[in-house]
């Protein structure tokens, strides 16, 4: 008995066998737990430890019984050990490779010179590579002649070089540009051949969104042309344009007005201020940092739009134009006459405020009506349009408090000179009727019932504006006067 153990136990055949029979469900289980715990992880190495159970494992296990055929051993060259051990060996270089690829370039951490190189290098040299170990696995096992095999992909190469030299040139040029990369997906570009922001990046071409079209420029061209990102300049990035007055507008009135509107645009950089100076002629150049290049043609727009209205209420004539059809004297006589009795006032008594400074005003969609901090210069009572009130919450917030529509009045704490805790923003194009204070305090002197509607409507508006406060968790209004 003992004898026949011993000799089944001296077969050479014996261990191998046992080996596959024991090791390989082994190792497929361990390797199939450490899967599921980076699977669970979402380790990126999770694929590689999938194609060593799956496919690396079993080959191994092929190629021990094969060696164990006689017949396997024999002199023919052409063996199914061969053809096992050369299934083996590319697999073991699909995982050292994608192991390297792993450990330089997946786990590479941002900003630093793995991060930078383009996808494309990493694929060519995975093929190049994948190409000579081939070579190499084909020599060792199979006995070919690869020298002859280096001799012919060298001397192809040249070849294939010398033919294709432009379009390589040009390929190569845009492969160092992305290796190199002066810029990536977002920045904003200027061009010979265009300008905006980067929306792809491949090795033949950059693709930009110029706000009419996508512009395609070739990575060549970039490469053998100076071009500007704008993104990241060490400063805000400005954008300009000019403007006209009439030459009868005092200038430096033109330049607070210019400047005032430029600082109240909503894409106007933070840490930017806007400028502006004369040019001559009636001409003027405003300056505006912007948080993004992209945002310049908008913003530009947005620009000449509220300084028409800001020009209009400041008595300033934008393009040289010297009419105003809506602020009329007769216009503002119509409406006064109209509001007349809400503030006790007799048509004569009424009359009489057009000589201290009364008139109408326009605001334009999204201009500030008032401001939360500042004291009223006046009441201003809504004639069209609508707007929305708001205090300033936590973390830079805005708590909407509630709408005002036609004849609602703004600027209540005038007469008491308080600073406002709300800020007002037009909803649409809004008309106004503006009272200054010291007209106000005129009617206040012979009509105290005035004072006394206004401190109600002041009581009426900071009973709306604690309760938006309350309803979104924030604190009280404490000393704020919501008018």
């Amino acid at each position: 008995m003992f004898d026949v153990i011993n000799g089944i136990l001296a077969e050479p055949w014996f261990w191998p066998a046992v080996a596959v029979i024991v090791g390989l469900p082994l190792v497929l289980l361990v390797l199939g737990e450490v899967h599921t715990s980076m699977v669970r992880r979402d380790n990126p190495g999770q694929r590689i430890v999938l194609l060593i159970r799956n496919v690396l494992a079993p080959l191994g296990a092929i190629i021990i019984l094969f060696t164990q055929i006689p017949s396997a051993g024999g002199t023919n060259d052409f063996t199914w050990a061969k053809i096992a051990a050369t299934a083996f060996g590319f697999v073991v270089i699909l995982v050292l490779l994608n192991g390297l690829n792993l450990a330089i370039f997946v786990t590479a951490k941002p900003d630093t010179w793995r991060s930078r190189i383009p996808t494309i290098f990493v694929e060519i040299a995975r093929v190049l590579l994948i190409v000579i170990c081939l070579a190499v696995l084909f020599g060792w096992i199979w006995n070919a002649d690869i020298g002859g095999f280096f001799t012919a992909l060298g001397v192809g190469s040249i070849v294939i070089g010398l033919a294709l030299q432009n379009a390589v040139g040009g390929v190569l040029s845009g492969l160092f540009l992305l290796f190199e990369q002066p810029f990536e997906t977002g920045d904003y570009i200027v061009t010979p051949e265009g300008k905006g922001r980067v929306v792809a990046v491949n090795w033949r071409a950059t693709h930009i969104d110029t706000g009419n079209g996508v512009l395609i420029i070739p990575n060549s061209n970039l490469a053998g042309n100076s071009f500007s990102n704008l993104t990241r300049a060490t400063a805000p990035w400005e954008t300009s344009a000019d403007v006209r007055f009439a030459t009868d507008d005092p200038p430096q009135a033109v330049i607070d007005l210019m400047v005032e509107v430029a600082n109240g645009l909503p894409e106007r950089h933070p840490d930017g201020e806007a400028s502006a100076i004369p040019m001559g002629k009636s001409w003027y150049e405003v300056s505006i940092p912007l948080t993004s290049p992209g945002k310049s043609y908008g913003t530009l727009g947005l620009f000449r739009t509220r300084l028409w209205y800001a020009a209009r209420r400041a008595g300033l004539h934008l393009d040289r134009d010297l009419t105003d059809n809506y602020a009329t004297p007769e216009n503002t006589r119509e409406v006064l006459l109209r509001l007349a009795p809400r503030f006790y006032l007799s048509p004569d008594d009424a009359v009489t405020l057009l000589d201290q400074g009364v008139q109408l005003e326009r605001w334009g969609e999204g201009e500030r009506l008032q401001r939360a901090g500042a004291v009223p210069d006046g009441l201003r009572i809504i004639v069209s349009g609508v707007v929305e009130m708001s205090v300033p919450g936590s973390q830079g917030s805005q708590v909407r408090v509630t709408q005002l529509q036609r004849d609602d009045v703004l600027g209540l704490t005038a007469l008491t000179r308080q600073a406002v805790g709300a800020d007002v923003v037009a909803l649409v194009d809004v008309a106004v009727l503006f009272i200054p204070t010291a007209a106000i305090d005129a009617v206040v002197r012979t009509r105290p019932a005035l004072a006394r509607d206004l401190g109600q409507a002041i009581d009426a508006r900071q009973h709306l504006g604690a309760q938006a406060l309350s309803a979104v968790g924030e604190k009280g209004i404490g000393s704020l006067v919501i008018a």
